[in-house]
């Protein structure tokens, strides 16, 4: 009892501890240029106009006129000047927020690395340290800065970011701004100087800023922002009164014609509305690779091949309660429909009897996942 106590305590203090800290809005965009900064200014703006507390923690305008403009009449949290390397730099005054503690505090660059000497190494740090003082926090990042598509950035840009920020710390905001333009609107925008100084404009378009590269990273934007607010609804949105997105699962098994149809038939369905999608292979203890032969092993994987370039994450279970193991699969990734292959034998035997599709029926019955019968 004495350690039920101790857990019981701690999560009532965590709950405390979440309703202290400050919100978190984090602008997020497929590159320099999009407008992030532009939009946090005039937010700040708006909430000033409102009677909001708010002051800027720290901006980065890059010289660009329109967004400098914005800063007037915004009141600034004065920068700490800091000796480095024989170079006098302006940096953010942590220490100088947490002790004026405005409601709202702009803080730009969330990927930013902090001066050396500095009370934490990455301004992103600074930001959660302002958070947990119960400060309200508005951010930008763009998304090559983000830790996990490290990999991806350098494949599509060819430069190897260096400053990141961990996925988690954009898991803690509270909202995230996608700022959206076109390839060939951000791209007018460079011509025109609103991004780079003139005589950056040739090099950047023959770098970063070609179209294919700029779609690619507006998909990663678009993407990280979904994959945010679907983790909002699963955790904020009560089950019954969530929407639900559709999600498909294709169980198939190592029989390689009719599983090449299960997985293209579903991928189709998944396409037609816009779902996430799944394929589950169940490898019973009569499907174990010593006793099934090397062609049916190949067939299998290439059918694992065709799944994922269709887009469909793969599941792989060692199981012999086949039925119960993709009820609670389905369960699991909140699946609305299960596609199966058409039952052998006798239709009547198969929906009275003690077959896969009896079984998966009975379970799927009292709930609101739907059984689609692929022929």
């Amino acid at each position: 009892m004495p350690e039920q106590t101790e857990q019981n305590a701690q999560y009532f203090l965590d709950l405390i501890k979440k309703s202290r800290r400050g919100k978190f809005k984090v602008y997020i965009g497929m590159s320099a240029g999009v407008g992030k900064t532009y939009r946090m200014l005039q937010e700040a703006h708006a909430l000033l106009r409102n009677g909001v507390d708010i002051k800027i923690g720290f901006v980065e305008t890059h010289r660009r006129a329109d967004t400098h403009a914005l800063t007037e009449g915004l009141p600034l949290i004065p920068h700490r000047t800091v000796f480095y390397r024989g170079k006098e730099l302006a940096e953010m005054d942590l220490q100088a927020i947490l002790n004026l503690h405005p409601e709202v505090v702009i803080v730009d660059e969330l990927a930013h690395t902090n001066i050396h000497g500095s009370k934490n190494e990455k301004r992103w740090q600074d930001v959660l340290d302002i958070l947990n003082a119960g400060i309200n926090v508005i951010s930008a990042v763009n998304i090559q800065h983000l830790e996990s598509l490290n990999n991806d950035i350098l494949r599509i840009t060819g430069v190897e970011v260096k400053e990141t920020v961990p996925d988690s710390v954009l898991e803690q905001a509270d909202e995230v701004v996608n700022i959206d333009l076109t390839a060939d609107e951000l791209i007018a925008r460079l011509k025109e100087g609103k991004i780079y100084d003139r005589t950056k404009i040739e090099t950047a378009l023959n770098n970063f800023f070609k179209s294919d590269k700029i779609l690619q990273l507006r998909e990663l934007a678009l993407k990280e922002v979904a994959s945010q607010v679907e983790r909002k609804i699963e955790t904020e949105v009560p089950k019954n009164a969530a929407f639900r997105s559709e999600r498909f699962v294709a169980c198939i098994s190592s029989n390689h014609e009719i599983a090449k149809k299960i997985v293209r038939k579903t991928a189709r369905l998944a396409s037609y509305y816009q779902g996430k999608w799944y394929v589950l292979y169940v490898q019973t203890s009569g499907e174990a690779t010593d006793k099934i032969g090397l062609a049916t092993q190949r067939h299998l994987i290439n059918n694992f091949k065709l799944a994922t370039e269709l887009g469909a994450e793969v599941i792989r279970v060692r199981s012999n309660e086949v039925a119960q193991t993709i009820f609670d699969t389905a369960k699991k990734h909140n699946i609305t429909t299960v596609c199966i292959g058409k039952p052998h034998g006798n239709f009547w035997k198969n929906l009275t009897g003690n077959s896969l599709f009896f079984r998966l029926l009975q379970k799927v019955s009292d709930t609101d996942i739907d059984l689609v019968v692929i022929s």
